[in-house]
């Protein structure tokens, strides 16, 4: 029989949707007898929204550590203070070092191999303690966990993946940022984990230009001819398989997507903007390119739905099933490519035998 997977779930910002998204896709149990759960968090606070949601009959389980939790149960690690004020809806310092606290106890127990995988519930940036968490975002605040290891952000649903050069930074900034180097960096990441995490031999990968019409031939600008086409001929010539650079807005609006693996985004919104007007309710954000898998719902805290218990699971559903389809892929890949077979040339004497 297959061992369960362990999967690590920080609670996010207590006030916002993260315990209702939670709770309602572990009150299937068909989730309990795909991986066993364990959130990092506050049992009172999930005790708070079990009621509210009216799905008291659901037990929790608490634990000091992930090798206590049991299989067919919820389980629960307390963190932080014992003491957390739920503000529904609200942007609260409570809520910051709450979600804080989740994030660091479940890393610290991914990076020590007592978790599979990890899948975050949403955090609010301008509430995360200053002193502490010094970063844009999840995505950040990982890369630095992992001793500074470049990571790639991918949102996907389905077949459609899509991966961004630039993640969260200013749009004065973003010409600047965009270098040869980095986006032979992603696109070789980009490359790698559609291979090693999604199980496809040889990947297509459609790149984006950055202008409007991508440049429309230097009409709008030059990054395109200066900076990403020699860039798409070197990854090329390493056996990337990209093609490119091509305009956004006819891409979605052709439906191309669907012709590709994946997409590699010159900035957030170039690419996130209209993956979330098709995907919001089922997209998973991926953090590709570490040691340990990360995913996440597509969407953010919700405020304005907090309470009202009209949240949708589905994206977090979809983040915990990507999450064990990923380990599963990751692991499958790693078993076949260890001792390969070494080939050696064929050495063919050209000396007459007497």
């Amino acid at each position: 029989m297959e061992k369960l997977l362990k999967i690590g779930i920080t609670q996010g910002d207590i006030n916002g949707i993260g315990y209702e998204v939670i709770l309602k896709t572990l009150a299937d149990p068909r989730m309990l007898e795909l991986c066993i759960p364990v959130i990092y968090g506050s049992s009172k606070a999930i005790g708070y929204y079990k009621k509210l949601l009216e799905l008291d009959h659901l037990s929790i389980n608490i634990v000091k550590s992930a090798d206590e939790a049991g299989a067919k149960r919820i389980n629960i690690i307390n963190c932080g203070a014992d003491e957390l004020k739920v503000e529904m809806g609200q942007c609260t310092a409570e809520g910051g070092q709450g979600a804080f606290a989740a994030l660091e106890a479940a890393t610290a127990e991914l990076q020590a191999g007592h978790i599979d995988a990890l899948v975050t519930a949403p955090i609010n940036k301008s509430n995360m303690p200053n002193d502490s968490f010094k970063f844009p975002g999840h995505t950040e605040y990982l890369e630095h966990k992992a001793n500074g290891q470049k990571s790639l952000m991918i949102l996907m649903s389905g077949n459609t993946r899509i991966a961004l050069v630039t993640n969260h930074i200013a749009i004065s900034e973003i010409s600047k940022t965009i270098t040869e180097e980095l986006i032979l960096n992603k696109l070789a990441i980009l490359n790698q984990t559609l291979i090693r995490d999604f199980g496809i031999v040889k990947p297509r990968i459609a790149v984006f230009g950055l202008n409007p019409h991508a440049g429309d031939q230097g009409l709008f600008g030059d990054e395109e001819a200066r900076i990403i086409t020699p860039a798409l001929k070197k990854a090329n010539e390493k056996g990337i398989l990209c093609v490119g650079p091509l305009s956004a807005d006819g891409f979605w609006g052709s439906r191309s997507f669907q012709h590709y693996d994946a997409i590699l985004a010159m900035y957030h919104d170039q690419g996130l903007g209209a993956f979330k007007a098709l995907y919001m309710d089922e997209g998973v954000n991926f953090t590709a390119g570490l040691p340990f898998v990360r995913t996440s719902p597509a969407h953010g805290t919700a405020y304005e739905l907090v309470g009202k218990n009209e949240a949708s699971e589905q994206s977090f559903r979809q983040a915990m099933y990507s999450a064990c389809d990923i380990i599963r892929y990751r692991a499958m890949y790693d078993e076949m490519s260890k001792n390969p077979l070494v080939v050696e040339p064929i050495r063919i004497s050209n000396k007459k035998n007497d």
